[in-house]
């Protein structure tokens, strides 16, 4: 394995990590509005959830980056 294909996982596992994260937050975004909380609990819970969302999101982008760049550099 060379190092374009180290990058290529690397990325794919980075992508699959943020995937996994977007799951767990529309998970819990959906498992609180089910219980019914008032307002202002659902909102605190979706801010601290959001904090979350942004970070996967960006893993993911990053994640997706480093595959292209692998494929565009490989010889």
């Amino acid at each position: 394995m060379d190092i374009f294909d180290a990058i290529i996982w690397a990325g794919a596992a980075l992508t699959l990590a943020g995937l996994v994260a977007l799951v767990w937050c529309i998970a819990t975004v959906a498992r609180a509005r089910r219980a019914g909380l008032g307002d202002e609990a659902l909102r605190e819970k979706m801010r601290r959830v959001l904090t979350v969302n942004m970070g996967a999101l960006l893993a993911s982008t990053l994640g997706l980056m480093l595959v292209v760049l692998g494929i565009l550099l490989r010889p």
